[in-house]
Order: C-alpha cells, then structure tokens, then sequence
C-alpha cells in the first residue's frame, strides 16, 4: 500500500498539500475496485472540494515516478511525482481543470478529456495519442509523466491527486495534491455557474467518500476535438 510516508524524499520544492482521506466508492457508495476500472477508459470523481473534478485512469502499464525536479508548478516550484498506484502501478489521477482557462468537465459539456490511441490529426503532434487534451485551447498532458505539458498554452502541469491503494480490499483512497493548485482561481472564475450546479457546497471539502463515474455517463456531450 503506498501513502504520504514515501512522498518527502521524492518531492523537491512543492510538497504534497494533505486533505481530508476519501475513499473512492461507486455509484451505489460501496467501495470502488481497483481492478474494476477499464483500461485507458476516462472517469471522473470530485476532490478535494465537491466542485472540482478529477480524472481517474488506469493507464495499462506501470508508470514509474518521476525524477525530481522533472516537473514545475508556474510558480517555478519543482516537484517530483510518485507515479501510478494499483496492483500494476497503472492508475493515476490528476485535477480535471485544464491548468490555461480552467475549463473542466461538467454533467452537460466537457472539452477536455484522455484521448487514447493513434492521433486524430496526424497533422497536430501528438494530437490525442494517450493524452489528456483540452479541446478549448488545445493543451496537452502527458499522464504518464505526472501530466506533464506536451503541447498548448498550459504554463504547468495538472495538479495531481494523490492515491493510497489497499491491496487488501483492492480500494483507492485520496489524501493529497501536488502540484500547482488551481481551486482559488477555478472558484472565482465560476462562482455564479457553480452554484447553480452544485448549490452552496460547492467550496465544500469532500468528506469520507465521493463516487466515481464514466466520463462518458457523467457528462451527456463529451467533446471530441
């Protein structure tokens, strides 16, 4: 089981921002299994507040952590990424808010989502080929390398979303972030919009558990760029 006790020796100047520990379930709120996820499928849960989604994948191979220093908030502070959790050390989560103009997935639209495969547009590189793309400006993260920016106007990577696995039970809890946080910004931007999504909670920590979803059923039109 990983958790926090490894993450000081890897980081270099941000540190892991601890949170309330959440446990994962589905839908129905019993726990969620690891080994239930689809490979390279997008799916979405809500942490650390319950407005600000987060993109959960299971990437099909092991994702080895990263060198410090190989990844910069736009501050300029370095930071080192654990790498994937799971059985196979596959699974990942980072924010779900694209790191440029803050555009994220919401039941009705999401311009940003995994793109899985060969690329789309030959003619753009590495355009959808396993990466996160934000179809608003067409920035592009690497989840593979602690979503690392490949392409596009995004000054830093998504902020990643720290995940204990309990090989056990095969569950997944969050407990942290690392990386350049985007909540006050997001907050302020869409203050108006978010409460009439998610009504006076919506700057409101997540608590105990949040379920996990498809992307594809939680959101009705998930575009495709």
């Amino acid at each position: 089981m990983s958790g926090a006790a490894s993450l000081p020796a890897l980081a270099a100047d941000a540190r892991p921002k601890a949170y309330q520990r959440v446990l994962l379930t589905n839908e129905r709120g019993d726990p969620f299994k690891a080994s239930s996820l689809t490979v390279q499928t997008n799916y979405v849960f809500h942490y650390p507040f319950e407005a600000t989604p987060v993109f959960l994948l299971d990437l099909g191979k092991a994702v080895p952590p990263s060198n410090p220093a190989a990844l910069k908030t736009k501050g300029g502070e370095s930071y080192a990424w654990p790498g994937g959790v799971g059985m196979k050390k596959s699974i990942v989560a980072f924010s779900a808010i694209c790191a440029h103009q803050l555009v994220y997935p919401t039941q009705q639209l999401s311009f940003i989502s995994f793109r899985k495969g060969t690329p789309v547009n030959a003619k753009t590189p590495n355009h959808g080929a396993d990466l996160i793309h934000c179809c608003a400006d067409h920035s592009q993260y690497d989840p593979a390398q602690g979503a690392k920016v490949l392409g596009g106007p995004a000054s830093q990577p998504l902020c990643a979303i720290l995940l204990e696995h309990n090989a056990k039970d095969d569950t997944l809890t969050a407990y942290a972030t690392l990386g350049g946080e985007l909540f006050d910004e997001f907050f302020k931007k869409y203050e108006a919009k978010l409460s009439i999504e998610v009504g006076s909670k919506a700057k409101n920590a997540v608590t105990q558990r949040t379920p996990v979803r498809e992307l594809d059923k939680f959101c009705r039109n998930p575009v495709k760029c």
